[in-house]
């Protein structure tokens, strides 16, 4: 299925600036059994592995800030292994390697050829190129030290998808991957539930801010208003953003409040959001929409560009292994406690499986100068 647009009634509350919030010290609590129990179910983890592969998480998130400020320009990119609960650093250079180790602890290191900044800026050249439709998507990955463009399959011979990757060629170090089908937005008609509706569209919240809650952009224009799963007026969209951006924020009013936490829409209970610390590529990372519910996968990219099956292209969309479908966008990604972003869209379902992007959070809270609410 193609990548579409999720939707999660989801809300945060709290105090402090997003910054803060990414470095606080605060300890943290256990992880709730309904956590546990969708990466039991989503991912195959028991209760204790589960709860080991979160600590490892945390600290790999840590440590791949700590890299990327040690290594400087001669960062190459990091991802989280899963299986050795390690980080692994990629490097230009390898004598900024003990620097890296020292401020980042158990890491791993690999010696690459393209540094993280080359290969950003190779992609944002590509972003200003016009691309079929059955060219899906490109990235940066850091463990091929390569831009991977994928294109659906049975149209990699196609006239205009080899003049597309040949002119990527011309610019970067590629490799090609295909995928399954093309991208579409996943913004769905109006159903029952526990959505909000502008027109007759239907998306979820993603995360609550001061005087409001982030969502994604193509569920709503500036000026459209809101209602909430009763018809009543939640608000109005104060700003949005798609294409190039996928985020908006809504403000809230008329008797509407928001507090911390992300839905479980009765399938888990609620998950009290802390922050909006970025997890790493490899990390395990959960979702709540009002369409497919709570689920669960791994992120598997960072700063992608997805062509959607439309036409409308988004920048820096984060890719992960979690499924949706229809009516899910604008829905909560979170690890562990801390909010990662806003669905957007992916290909697939939650029968068959599938892949989505999101947002991320603190991208859209620095565009608008808001405030993550937190517990």
């Amino acid at each position: 299925m193609s990548a579409l647009l999720a939707s999660a009634t989801c809300a945060a509350t709290g105090l402090a600036p997003t910054a803060a919030a990414d470095s606080r010290p605060a300890p943290r609590p256990p992880a709730s059994a309904a956590l546990l129990d969708a990466m039991r179910r989503d991912l195959g983890l028991t209760p204790a592995a589960a709860r080991e592969r979160l600590a490892d998480e945390r600290r790999a998130g840590k440590a791949e800030r700590a890299a990327r400020k040690a290594a400087g320009p001669a960062f190459g990119g990091a991802w989280f292994d899963a299986g050795r609960g390690r980080l692994t650093v990629a490097l230009t250079e390898r004598q900024a390697a003990s620097d890296v180790r020292r401020a980042a602890g158990g890491v791993d290191v690999r010696l690459v050829k393209h540094s993280a900044a080359a290969l950003d800026a190779a992609k944002k050249r590509i972003d200003t190129f016009k691309a079929p439709s059955d060219v899906a998507s490109w990235r940066v990955d850091p463990r091929a030290n390569r831009v991977v463009v994928d294109v659906v399959a049975g149209h990699r011979g196609d006239n205009d998808v080899s003049a597309f990757l040949r002119r990527a060629r011309a610019t970067a170090p590629v490799r090609v991957d295909t995928v399954p089908e093309a991208p579409r937005t996943y913004a769905a008609g109006t159903v029952g539930g526990d959505p909000y509706y502008t027109g007759n569209v239907r998306c979820s919240i993603g995360f609550s801010v001061h005087g409001g809650f982030v969502t994604a952009g193509h569920c709503g224009r500036a000026g459209a208003a809101v209602r909430g799963w009763d018809g009543s007026a939640i608000g109005t969209f104060q700003g949005s953003s798609f294409p190039d951006n996928d985020y908006a924020w809504v403000s809230v009013g008329n008797g509407w409040w928001t507090v911390p936490v992300v839905l479980g829409w009765g399938t888990v209970p609620d998950q009290l959001v802390r922050g909006s610390a970025e997890a790493p590529v490899g990390a395990s990372i959960c979702r709540s929409g009002s369409t497919t519910k709570w689920r669960c996968g791994r992120l598997l990219a960072k700063n992608e560009t997805v062509n959607y099956s439309d036409g409308r292209v988004v920048h820096q969309l984060t890719k992960t292994s979690v499924c949706a479908e229809g009516g899910d966008s604008g829905g909560s990604f979170i690890s562990g406690d801390q909010a990662q972003g806003v669905t957007s869209g992916g290909w697939g379902n939650c029968g068959s499986g599938g892949e989505t992007w999101y947002q991320p959070v603190n991208e859209i809270l620095q565009r608008y100068g808001l405030r993550l609410h937190t517990a």
